[in-house]
């Protein structure tokens, strides 16, 4: 079934092996297959990345509106000399725009249009956990705009509560961009995760202001993973071992959990989120069943309740113990014709797949 949207290109702007050769630890090529369903079912990528030096955990993807075919993706090497990989569509290392020596970083997103000092930017924005600091760079750049990082959950005094992990950007209607952050651990009392706007300062500096605490925390392991739908205005998470609790991203609206969905048939945690857009309301929500190699899927929109997030089908991948993933559903060029899909494989890599693949016969394709 194919649905034709010409709306969600423009919604996505506002938010957001062939299979014989392997890639090897020593090797730096990028591996393409057929990037099909195997004998075994497992979708196979059509490119996996070259290697990163130490650890993968999170990708993000940035659309180049001007060019779609030169978009970019942007991912995480966690370690305490780690970096910002940038790869060009076809997984290789840019390497001039390749951000190195940050303090294990940990999530990064990605926003359009942030106005500072009269300019628009497209950012990036990671977590630094070991510097308590988010860190902001420019796209397709990646010059640095936070001025040496900005630091967030500021006065928390546990156990590893300033520890930063997960982050997704919210773009408000009126182009208002917050940061949605998460860490290691923290409080049980529904404060879990503080939401800032970024913004300039008066002076063409980037600030960060708290606006609200909020969110649910079981205390049973962590969460990393978070995701912001920009166009139907909520944000989701993952309580490891628990499920995916989804809130308003907009403040003014509160603080209520609307829904506690993905809580059953995990191996293990549920991790990495990535949503899909067949229109500006419809589509699917993408979670990792990371030990059994999986991705569920749910409904965006919901069954008969915008908040009951139906499970429609389980996608067996390439990947390996994927904690995180994005997703755009635009064209981007002839391998990515209806959209890509990017997990992080726990082998220094990123998986990129055709999301016709991913959908398989169940999952509508934009054309």
């Amino acid at each position: 079934m194919l649905i034709l949207n010409k709306l969600h290109l423009y919604a996505a702007f506002a938010s957001g092996c062939l299979i014989a050769l392997s890639i090897s630890c020593s090797n730096k090529i990028t591996t393409k297959t057929n990037g099909t369903q195997g004998p075994d079912n497992v979708v196979k990528p059509l490119y996996i990345t070259e290697p990163v030096r130490f650890d993968t955990d999170d990708p993000a993807i940035w659309i180049n509106r001007a060019d779609p075919a030169r978009s970019l993706v942007i991912g995480t090497d966690k370690d305490k000399n780690g970096g910002l990989y940038i790869y060009d569509l076809k997984g290789k290392i840019v390497k001039e725009k390749t951000v190195k020596g940050l303090k294990r970083p940990n999530n990064v997103d990605v926003a359009y249009g942030l106005t500072l000092g009269g300019k628009k930017f497209d950012i990036a924005v990671a977590t630094e956990r070991m510097t308590h600091k988010i860190r902001v760079y420019s796209l397709p750049d990646m010059k640095p705009l936070d001025n040496g990082g900005i630091e967030v959950y500021e006065g928390q005094m546990g156990i590893m509560f300033r520890d930063l992990m997960g982050i997704a950007l919210y773009t408000d209607p009126a182009g208002k961009i917050y940061a949605i952050v998460g860490r290691k651990t923290g409080p049980t009392d529904g404060t879990y995760l503080w939401q800032y706007l970024l913004e300039d300062d008066g002076n063409a500096r980037l600030k960060a202001t708290l606006i609200r605490k909020f969110g649910k925390y079981s205390g049973i392991k962590e969460i990393e993973s978070i995701a912001v739908d920009n166009e139907l205005g909520y944000i989701y998470y993952s309580d490891e071992q628990v499920g995916v609790r989804k809130y308003y991203a907009d403040p003014a609206k509160g603080n209520e959990e609307l829904a506690l969905f993905a809580t059953e048939g995990y191996t293990e945690d549920n991790e990495g989120i990535s949503i899909y857009k067949t229109s500006a309301t419809t589509g699917y929500i993408l979670v990792s069943d990371q030990s059994a190699n999986k991705f569920k899927v749910y409904s965006r929109e919901g069954l008969n309740n915008p908040h009951n997030h139906a499970l429609i089908d389980s996608v067996k991948t390439a990947t390996v113990k994927s904690d995180g993933s994005d997703i755009v559903s635009v064209p981007l060029n002839s391998d990515f014709k209806h959209g890509l899909f990017v997990a992080m494989s726990d082998d220094k890599t990123f998986h990129f797949y055709r999301w016709e693949d991913i959908a398989g016969s169940k999952l509508i394709i934009n054309p």
